[in-house]
């Protein structure tokens, strides 16, 4: 189930730890508002490092963790995570970032700070190149993968609670095997995990209770939605969480006819979107660059991508302007035609006349 590859890797993250010895606390930093693939990734390579290497680690991260689904997946395994505002950055000797990369604009590294190691599943990108260590597979599904196979490799045993995180990861990032490769070491980590689940701490967090502002922001997308052709978009106001904006995009796209979907909402001083297609060989990530330019962040692969704007401060500034823009720049980047961008849930009409009470007698 290893393959050389990973055999390879391991032994050079070993080397790099080792090499060090044991001098300096570790930290090991999420991109901002980690979704589970990094959450898990993230607590199982402290693991790593404090019970294989005997080193002290600290787990971090920026932004929020809003979704409700990933604050249950913290609350009930058991996630010690602490995040970067509490942080003294004199205190630690050496960096590992998982499932992000330097200088992508979706982490808290920074700028005078090197990465000792970094751990991914994107796009390499070139300033992950001054790392000591670098582990980036594009063709992994999920990062969760690189370090479960790390976990196999240094003689540790997953217990309960480490499975569950790594499987809910999985079946998170790839849409349970429909987004990305449906086998391969993603499917393989899967299945050799997948008996060791504790299935109520599983359940918790696939359904957890939701707050009253998700069905807000829920109502607002849904009123939103506008497409034409395969594309569908929507534009929300102020969202307490950036998260609510990818979980949008991967609703949208469920609507029949539609193989791509962009989703945009206003948090702090930033915009968000989303984009998701169900296109196998399209790049999203490459996309996702275009349509931020040089003035935001954001990247991706395949069939997902993030990223955001600043928000625009000029006074009399309207948001909703620039999440209209880029909705018509994505449309003419897919060669359809913005101005046929068309709301898609029409309101009834208000004259339209009641319906005719039943005839007498009927039961």
């Amino acid at each position: 189930m290893i393959s050389e590859l990973a055999r390879e890797r391991f032994a050079a993250f070993s080397e790099l730890v080792r090499g060090q010895g044991g001098r300096g606390r570790w930290l090991v930093l999420t991109h901002d508002n980690p979704d589970p693939d990094a959450l898990a990734a993230a607590a199982v390579l402290a693991r790593i490092l404090r019970r294989a290497f005997g080193r002290r680690v600290t787990t971090a991260y920026g932004g929020l963790i809003g979704r409700a689904e990933n604050r249950e997946m913290v609350r009930s395994l058991g996630l010690k995570l602490s995040h970067v505002r509490n942080l003294s950055w004199k205190s630690y000797r050496h960096v590992a970032l998982v499932d992000t990369q330097p200088r992508t604009g979706n982490n808290q590294l920074p700028e005078d700070f090197r990465a000792d190691a970094v751990i991914d599943h994107h796009p390499p990108r070139k300033a992950s190149q001054a790392a000591a260590f670098a582990d980036i597979r594009p063709t992994y599904g999920a990062t969760a993968t690189i370090v479960a196979e790390y976990l196999l490799l240094s003689g540790l045993s997953a217990t309960r609670r480490t499975a569950t995180a790594l499987v809910y990861a999985l079946r998170s990032e790839t849409q349970d095997f429909s987004r990305g490769p449906s086998g391969g070491p993603d499917k393989q980590i899967y299945d050799a995990l997948l008996p060791q689940v504790d299935k109520r701490i599983l359940a918790r967090i696939l359904y957890p209770r939701l707050p009253a502002s998700y069905f807000a922001n829920l109502g607002q997308a849904l009123h939103n939605m506008a497409g034409v052709g395969n594309l569908i978009v929507t534009h929300m106001g102020e969202i307490e969480q950036p998260d609510i904006v990818p979980e949008i995009a991967d609703l949208l796209l469920r609507l029949e006819g539609k193989t791509w979907s962009l989703a945009t909402g206003l948090h702090g001083d930033r915009v968000y979107l989303s984009l998701r297609t169900s296109n196998p060989r399209a790049d999203a990530g490459r996309l996702m660059r275009r349509l931020v330019g040089r003035r935001g962040k954001g990247g991706g692969h395949g069939m997902m991508a993030g990223g955001w704007l600043p928000r625009p401060k000029a006074a009399g500034a309207d948001p909703a302007a620039v999440q209209r823009q880029l909705a018509e720049k994505l449309a003419k980047a897919l060669k359809r035609s913005p101005e046929k961008i068309e709301p898609l849930l029409r309101p009834a009409s208000a004259e339209a006349p009641p319906p005719e009470p039943p005839a007498s007698g009927a039961g």
